[in-house]
């Protein structure tokens, strides 16, 4: 009887502990899973944060805005006769200038728009030319010449304007003329009148070139005591 009764007792502990074994194997993967939903959910929630400060950085920053403006005259369909044919490119002129006295002109050919564009912008800036300004205009009247076109350019009073067109007055305006006076003669060719507009500008001489050609001084070359 009593070797019956230590039987059950072991019996009725063995069971026990594998019963208790698996409880406590369950609790391990609860706490295990509730620990990876946890780690997901703030990851996720981190990704979240990064994506919103990416987008908010994205939004404020603003690129620079460049001094240089380039503006495109003409943009024309050119051939070129080969020995299999004709050749189809575009040709771009575009002037390039700061306002404040500096103006360049650039003309290239490319088989796309865009690319004769750039090349162009790239020429207009290895030829730039400076302008003498008096004020908001130029110092005399002055005629420029290219080719069989010329322009004629007369200085004004405040509250002119530029009074040009086409090619002309994109040059004066990129240059940084605000009250001017012109007159286009001859070829009506956006390139002459460009070329001459840019001859007349850089022929300009300020009162101080003058009165130093006559060694004389900028008060006594204009009249002043």
């Amino acid at each position: 009887m009593e070797e019956n009764k230590e039987i059950q007792e072991q019996e009725v502990q063995d069971t026990t502990v594998e019963e208790t074994v698996p409880q406590e194997q369950e609790v391990q993967e609860e706490t295990i899973e509730s620990a990876t939903r946890e780690d997901i959910q703030e990851a996720r929630e981190e990704r979240k944060s990064t994506r919103k400060n990416r987008r908010r950085k994205i939004e404020t920053v603003e690129p620079a805005e460049s001094e240089w403006k380039e503006q495109v005259v003409q943009i024309r369909r050119v051939t070129k006769v080969v020995k299999g044919g004709k050749k189809l490119s575009f040709r771009a002129i575009v002037i390039v200038g700061n306002k404040k006295g500096s103006v360049g002109m650039g003309v290239a050919k490319a088989a796309e728009v865009i690319i004769a564009i750039q090349k162009a912008v790239a020429d207009a800036r290895k030829n730039l030319i400076t302008v003498p300004l008096f004020n908001t205009t130029i110092p005399h009247m002055i005629t420029g010449r290219s080719g069989a076109g010329s322009v004629v350019l007369k200085p004004a009073s405040k509250g002119t304007g530029v009074i040009a067109g086409g090619a002309v007055r994109a040059v004066l305006e990129l240059s940084g003329v605000e009250n001017i006076l012109s007159k286009s003669l001859g070829s009506k060719s956006p390139l002459n009148a460009a070329n001459a507009t840019l001859n007349a500008l850089k022929s300009l001489r300020t009162f101080k070139d003058v009165a130093a050609v006559r060694n004389i001084s900028v008060k006594a070359m204009l009249g002043q005591k």
